[in-house]
C-alpha cells in the first residue's frame, strides 16, 4: 500500500487526476472503475479541464461505477447516475454505451447484480478503481458488517450513513434506506485501486484502514491484502498516520 499525502484537497485532487489521466493515456480502451461522493468532485474537474485542453480522450473508455441508491429514480439529482453525469460524462468525449452504473430501479435486483459483475468479468475487469471512504471506513456502500460480501449486492444503510447523506436531501425521510453496491470481492478484482480521502473527519478511519485489524468491521481495512493500493490524503486525513507511513507530494 502507498500513500501519498498532499497540502490539501485542490492538490489531492489533481494528483488523482493525474493518475487517472496517466492511465488513460497509457492505455486508451481502459475499464475505470468511478466513485461518487464529495471527494472526488474536484479530480473529475481537473480531468475535464484536461479534455478540454486536448490532454485527454475518453472515446474508447468504460467506466464501472460502485454504486447506486435503490429505487431512486436516475433523473433524480441525487442520483448517482445523474451525479456522473452532471460532474464528468456530459463533459467529456465518452459514449453512453460504455458507462456502466447499478441500475437501482429494477425489480429484480438479485438479477440486476449478478448481471453487473458478470459485465465486469467479459470485460476483463477494472483496470484502476477509485474509491471514497466513509467516516464508518464504508468503501462503495459496504457498511460494517458481521462478513465481507463477495459480488454486488443490495445493502441496508447504517444510521450513520444515512445521516451523512442527508444533507444533499430536502429531508433525512427523502434519503434512500438501501443501495446497490459492488461487494468487497467485485472491488478486489481491480488490478488497481486508487482511495481518496479528505478532511480531520476521515482520520480515523484511515488510520485504521492502514494499520487497523483486518476485519468486515472495518470495510476498508480489507484494503491491505490487495497488490496494488494508493491512498491520496490530504493532510488533515493523514493527520493520524505515522510521517513513515506516506511521501509527502
Amino acid at each position: 500500500m502507498r500513500i501519498l499525502v498532499c497540502k490539501n484537497y485542490d492538490e489531492m485532487s489533481k494528483k488523482a487526476a493525474q493518475i487517472i489521466a496517466s492511465q488513460v493515456t497509457l492505455k486508451p480502451d481502459s475499464v475505470l472503475g468511478l466513485a461518487t461522493g464529495s471527494t472526488p468532485i474536484g479530480m473529475y474537474k481537473n480531468l475535464v479541464k484536461m479534455y478540454n485542453d486536448n490532454e485527454l480522450d475518453f472515446s474508447d473508455i468504460k467506466t464501472f461505477n460502485l454504486d447506486e441508491y435503490y429505487q431512486l429514480p436516475r433523473d433524480n439529482d441525487q442520483s448517482y447516475y445523474y451525479f456522473m453525469h452532471e460532474n464528468l460524462f456530459n463533459h467529456i468525449n465518452i459514449k453512453e454505451e460504455n458507462v456502466n452504473i447499478p441500475n437501482g430501479m429494477n425489480e429484480d435486483v438479485e438479477a440486476e447484480c449478478e448481471k453487473y459483475d458478470t459485465a465486469i468479468k467479459n470485460i476483463g475487469g477494472v483496470d484502476i478503481q477509485v474509491l471514497g471512504i466513509g467516516h464508518n471506513a464504508h468503501i462503495g456502500f459496504n457498511e460494517p458488517a458481521s462478513i465481507f460480501e463477495k459480488g454486488t449486492n443490495l445493502v441496508d444503510l447504517k444510521e450513520s450513513t444515512i445521516q451523512a447523506n442527508a444533507r444533499f436531501f430536502e429531508s433525512i425521510d427523502d434519503v434512500p434506506k438501501k443501495a446497490v453496491t459492488m461487494g468487497i470481492g467485485s472491488i478486489f478484482t481491480a488490478k488497481k485501486i486508487m482511495l481518496m480521502a479528505s478532511g480531520e473527519g476521515k482520520a480515523e478511519a484511515i488510520y485504521n484502514t492502514v494499520h487497523g485489524n483486518i476485519t468486515p468491521e472495518v470495510p476498508s481495512s480489507i484494503l491491505q491484502l490487495h497488490e496494488d493500493v494508493v491512498l491520496i490524503l490530504d493532510e488533515e486525513a493523514a493527520s493520524k498516520l505515522n510521517k513513515e507511513d506516506y511521501k509527502l507530494v
